[in-house]
């Protein structure tokens, strides 16, 4: 196992930011491109990534923490944010994630003390039961996914542009 807890905040930590850094400034076609129908463009990844720091990790690592039995997962709707009316710029979304970011690390850092924490257990409606290390560790890998969403779909944009060289651009290719 590779998993420490330190390590994973050092994710955690740099993910507003490396999106801010990224997308702030970018004109809109870089942010509302998509890899086609049911698939996520820039600004809708940054949404779920705030609904996530809202109703997901935290509040399930509290309910996991809250006693030594495997307890039920509060419901996370992992589409919800598609359903909001969220016309805010990217810059001020991606200060929104920041801030909750900066919450919930903090959250964290008081929640899981010691090892011992990380061995208690929830039960996932879909996975069953599965360890507070396991769901830091998803978090962690979570942000890595949804990095690699964003620049794979703005990647997507530019496919027909670059000609024959799509071939060598492994990020067109999902390699």
């Amino acid at each position: 196992m590779n998993f420490n807890l330190k390590e994973a905040i050092e994710i955690l930590e740099r993910t507003p930011v490396t999106l801010e850094a990224f997308l702030s400034g970018l004109s809109q076609g870089w942010l509302t491109g998509n890899e086609g129908e049911g698939t996520w463009n820039a600004i809708e990844v940054v949404d779920h990534l705030i609904e996530c720091e809202k109703t997901n990790f935290i509040p399930r690592l509290e309910s996991m923490l809250q006693d030594e039995e495997s307890r039920p997962f509060p419901p996370f709707d992992r589409f919800a944010h598609l359903n909001s009316e969220n016309e805010q710029a990217i810059e001020e979304k991606l200060h929104e994630f920041k801030t909750l970011r900066k919450e919930n690390i903090n959250k964290l850092t008081a929640l899981v003390p010691s090892e011992h924490q990380l061995d208690m257990k929830g039960e996932h409606p879909a996975f069953g039961e599965v360890t507070a290390r396991q769901l830091i560790s998803t978090w962690t890998l979570h942000d890595l996914t949804h990095i690699s969403q964003i620049v794979r779909v703005m990647a997507e944009r530019y496919r027909e542009d670059v000609g024959p060289w799509c071939e060598y651009l492994g990020v067109l290719n999902k390699k």
